[in-house]
């Protein structure tokens, strides 16, 4: 029987030579405790060593995959062709298969073989000769790493970590760069404080207090490389009445230091964001296209890698960067985030506030298959993510279509609107707020609009009571007495007023009459 051992450094065939201990599977490894005992079990035939780690990695890739590789095809019809009737122990079942079915050689594997193979491992060093300790243990590291990269199919131009490096200190460069221009505007405002009103970019700002130094230099320093014309003419306008104190030499050498710091900063942001841009089309076209450089980094840097990002469902992807929002929604019971980090992607940006939700819902979607596009396909075009970004402007562009229909209404109140009219309202001079006399008081005034309505007013006429006829013989007949006795003593009341309206006088009258009588008595 032939043994196939494969190695780091080559392919071992290897004769048995007690085939009967092999039936002993329990107790085979007490045969492989030392170098001379294993030498008894099986004997070194022939040893295929290979040229150099290319040609290991492609033997280890065949091996794995089950394929029978060039280099063993070789050694096989070398060697163990010329003994045909022998059996071949292997270690893989597949492979045994391919190579009966190619070669036409019979194919052993079983647990005595497995016990076999275990025991030539740990005696290796002694039934291979030729090959140092060091040699097989070098070997053996550098086709591992081979064999690793091959089956992660590893890039140096898929490394994302540099990605998530570079976004985080670009937003710890922006965090610093706000602090010193802050404290340089504030610093150098004490000096000159209408400089900073009058340059607003921060920039040009550091650059002309760089130059200037003391507000005195500014009649005779020449800005137009920095500044415009106007604005220069302005600088120079406001040093002439400048409210600010004056300075020692000191102080404006450690403006100007700090000025210094954070140009370069300025300048080392701008080459960082330079090398964030091409690093992302290089690992991720399709996002970048989608998103921006600035997003698609946030959002890789917030997952941890590209592949962590390729596993997240489109529903994630849209609400990444809004954790805390949404465990407090669901914590509440109130509505959950619509967008987290998303939300920056200039697609969303430019949608109104009513269509933001559903186009940061449909750039997700898209979104999640350009990451995955990215992550685990072989292309690095980005034509996936154009197409899919001319679809979501598209239906952008209907959405803020369909918004307007739906404002101005049907089509006829479009041509009514459409319809010119003019409807302006002349405006007159109101002479009564000239007046200098005092006002009337409200209650005043109230009273006399009442009064006035008073006298507007007709005096309505009395109506006049019409008297009722005296019944007929015939109706009085018909009447009930009771009613007949009380229309009697009414009409006997009304003759009798008229009587005493006659004689009643006037209390002056019987004044006058008492007088008479005493005269004539």
């Amino acid at each position: 029987m032939l043994v196939l051992f494969e190695t780091a450094a080559g392919y071992a065939i290897f004769k048995v030579l007690d085939e009967q201990k092999l039936q002993q599977v329990d107790s085979l490894w007490k045969e492989f405790e030392t170098p001379e005992k294993a030498n008894k079990v099986v004997k070194l035939k022939h040893f295929e060593k290979f040229q150099d780690t290319t040609e290991a990695l492609a033997a280890a890739t065949a091996m794995v995959e089950g394929k029978l590789g060039k280099s063993l095809k070789k050694v096989l019809k070398k060697v163990v062709a010329k003994e045909a009737h022998e059996q071949l122990a292997i270690t893989d079942a597949k492979l045994g298969g391919v190579i009966k079915e190619k070669l036409n050689l019979s194919c052993v594997h079983s647990p005595a073989v497995a016990e076999l193979m275990r025991g030539i491992r740990n005696q290796m060093e002694g039934l291979i000769t030729g090959l140092p300790a060091r040699e097989i243990s070098a070997m053996s590291l550098g086709l591992a790493h081979s064999l690793s990269r091959y089956k992660l199919k590893f890039s140096p131009d898929k490394v994302d970590t540099m990605i998530v490096q570079a976004i985080c200190l670009l937003d710890d460069l922006d965090k610093e760069l706000n602090n010193y221009i802050m404290r340089c505007r504030e610093w150098y405002g004490w000096h000159f404080p209408e400089l900073g009103k009058i340059i607003t970019d921060n920039l040009a700002y550091c650059k002309s207090v760089r130059k200037i130094g003391d507000r005195t230099n500014v009649a005779s320093m020449d800005l137009s490389e920095i500044l415009p014309e106007e604005i220069e003419a302005e600088v120079k306008l406001a040093a002439e009445i400048s409210m600010g104190t004056e300075v020692s030499e000191e102080d404006i050498a450690n403006i100007m230091h700090l000025c210094d710091q954070v140009i370069e900063i300025s300048e080392y942001r701008t080459q960082l964001y330079d090398y964030l841009k091409n690093r992302m089309m290089a690992i991720a076209p399709n996002l970048t296209v989608m998103v921006g450089e600035l997003v698609g980094a946030r959002l890789i840097s917030h997952a941890g890698s590209l592949l962590n990002l390729a596993k997240h469902p489109a529903s994630t992807v849209q609400i990444l960067g809004a954790e805390k929002a949404l465990f407090r929604a669901l914590k509440t019971r109130r509505d959950t985030p619509k967008y987290g980090l998303i939300y920056h992607a200039s697609l969303v940006g430019q949608t109104t506030a009513k269509n933001k939700g559903k186009i940061s819902r449909m750039l997700a979607a898209k979104t999640a298959l350009a990451i995955r596009y990215d992550a685990l396909g072989e292309d690095t075009n980005a034509e996936m993510g154009v197409e899919n970004r001319a679809k979501l402007e598209a239906r952008l562009r209907y959405l803020e279509e369909k918004g307007i229909r739906r404002i101005s209404g049907s089509g006829k109140a479009l041509a009514r609107a459409d319809k010119y009219q003019h409807k302006s309202d002349v405006k007159v001079y109101d002479p009564s707020g000239d007046s200098t006399l005092p006002t009337v008081s409200k209650k005043r005034k109230i009273e006399e609009l009442a009064e006035g309505e008073e006298e507007e007013k007709p005096v309505e006429a009395k109506a006049k009571k019409v008297k009722r006829e005296a019944p007929t013989e015939g109706e009085a007949e018909t009447e009930p007495p009771k009613k007949k006795k009380k229309k009697e003593k009414k009409k006997a009341e009304e003759e009798s007023k008229p009587e005493e309206e006659e004689t009643a006088v006037s209390p002056a009258e019987e004044k006058k009459k008492k007088k008479k009588v005493k005269e004539d008595d």
